[in-house]
């Protein structure tokens, strides 16, 4: 739970880490259509497969 501030708001450590989560969040979206993207060839030098790509992307974002 967040701590409330003297004024009532969530102190600023808490939005820091709230930024932080919303970053993380963007990038393994952005990572994950990156992914979906990718080529055969590109998979097959990375060793993953169309099927293991697409359990990936299926994940929510909040998941890692």
């Amino acid at each position: 739970m967040m701590s409330l501030g003297v004024s009532g708001l969530p102190n600023p450590s808490c939005w820091s880490t709230l930024r932080s989560l919303v970053a993380e969040w963007q990038q393994r979206v952005q990572s994950r259509f990156a992914l979906e993207r990718l080529g055969e060839r590109d998979l097959a030098d990375i060793r993953l497969t169309r099927l293991e790509v697409f359990d990936e992307t299926q994940k929510p974002f909040w998941q890692e």
